[in-house]
């Protein structure tokens, strides 16, 4: 099997690459044509017509919008070396090994770690990224000179890895996977290529995914986005609950159920409000009780017993002292993605170090999430009306609950979702 060149090309050996003597010119349409000059002597030179400009009228039409109102993924083109490409026949199909391909149809390219894995394949690897994957595209033309020169114009599709330093999506700059982009997530582009056909490895099913459809499901590869390798711009995505970041199909979304709002909700987010609001009301050192449980000690306190230096009250032993275990070695984290582990130091290690003057600067994600190693929490969507339920992970701490739950709330109109 031979690889396929995809530009910009880096330096690397040619050893398995698909021999392919074409390559693509993106002219300006508007550019004028050069005046010819005349001979001396009234003869007129009579170059060879200019090469035609075609314009590639773009198969993806992105829902989300670009920075330019008027952009376009339309692309004009030439195909060089213009004569030899035009003298080919053109056809809607090609058969390699038995499989058909047809024109307009998406396949799978392979590349220099396809030839790597086929070499070695027994060989241990790092965990691959699904840009270490065969390359996909959707081919646009085929044409042929004969059975062994077969060559296909395609545009390619770019896993979320591969979006180069310099993409810019609405007013932000971003290089690479985003964490909305889903496992099976690509990106459509107006990146035109021609390859050998020799180096299509299978028929790939891609599908766009139409985000304003709230029950479509993705089964297989899809897009949402567009790239213009033109403008470095990345089309836009639908925002979704009141963070603005758009939807990871791979994670849960909470609809709420308040009729006037219906907004969806990232299970993170919800997830994070919650655990916020629970270390804001316990911090590191109080335990949660039950409404209940305090109504009944603040009766209790009416009915207490005199205490040894009040009037007529006998001497009783001192009260009891909480015992805390020493520190664990290991701190637990709470779950919460895309945030780096914090290690806190031990407070015993602390007692002996000497104190330090002033007070450390707390890290990002400290400040972001203070709950972290204190307090975890998941959606339990297995009960009506879903709830959050909360873990207590200081083991420090005694004389409450160490799980609850509590009510689910929107978090853009503050209603109890059923």
């Amino acid at each position: 099997m031979a690889t396929a060149r995809k530009r910009p090309r880096p330096e690397e050996s040619t050893e398995n690459v698909a021999e392919c003597p074409f390559t693509v010119i993106h002219p300006d349409p508007n550019e004028k044509e050069k005046k010819t000059k005349r001979r001396r002597g009234g003869s007129e030179e009579r170059p060879a017509p200019p090469p035609k400009i075609h314009l590639q009228v773009s198969p993806f039409s992105p829902i989300g919008k670009f920075n330019g109102k008027d952009n376009t993924m339309d692309r004009h083109y030439q195909i060089a070396p213009f004569a030899k490409w035009m003298d080919m026949t053109r056809y809607n199909s090609f058969v390699l090994n038995g499989v058909k391909y047809h024109s307009e149809g998406f396949v799978f390219v392979a590349n220099d770690n396809t030839i790597e894995r086929q070499k070695n394949p027994g060989e241990t690897r790092q965990p691959r990224k699904k840009s270490d994957d065969d390359w996909v595209a959707r081919i646009l033309e085929i044409r042929a000179a004969d059975e062994h020169h077969v060559y296909a114009r395609v545009y390619w599709m770019y896993w979320p890895e591969e979006l180069p330093v310099g993409t810019t999506e609405g007013k932000q700059s971003v290089k690479g996977r985003q964490p909305y982009h889903g496992t099976n997530e690509l990106i459509a582009s107006n990146h035109m290529d021609v390859i050998n056909v020799v180096s299509v490895t299978a028929s790939a099913t891609v599908h766009q995914w139409d985000e304003t459809n709230e029950d479509e499901v993705q089964p297989a590869l899809y897009w949402r986005q567009a790239f213009d390798v033109r403008s470095m711009e990345l089309s836009s995505a639908q925002s979704r609950c009141n963070c603005g970041r758009p939807e990871n199909p791979d994670k849960k979304l909470i609809g709420c159920t308040n009729e006037e709002c219906r907004r969806w909700l990232h299970d993170d987010c919800l997830v994070h409000e919650a655990l916020l609001r629970t270390f804001q009301r316990l911090g590191t050192d109080k335990p949660h009780k039950p409404a209940q449980v305090k109504d009944e000690q603040d009766n209790e306190t009416g009915r207490r017993p005199l205490s040894p230096s009040e009037s007529g009250a006998a001497p009783t032993a001192e009260q009891s002292i909480d015992v805390k275990p020493e520190e664990q070695n290991t701190v637990k984290m709470a779950d919460v993605e895309n945030v780096l582990p914090i290690i806190k130091a031990e407070r015993t290690s602390q007692a002996t170090e000497p104190k330090k003057r002033g007070r450390g600067r707390k890290s990002d994600a400290q400040k972001a999430k203070p709950y972290d190693g204190y307090f975890s929490a998941i959606i339990r969507n297995d009960v009506s009306p879903p709830v959050v339920e909360i873990t207590d992970l200081r083991e420090e701490v005694t004389g409450g609950l160490k799980e609850w739950t509590e009510p689910l709330d929107c978090l853009v109109c503050g209603q109890q979702i059923h």
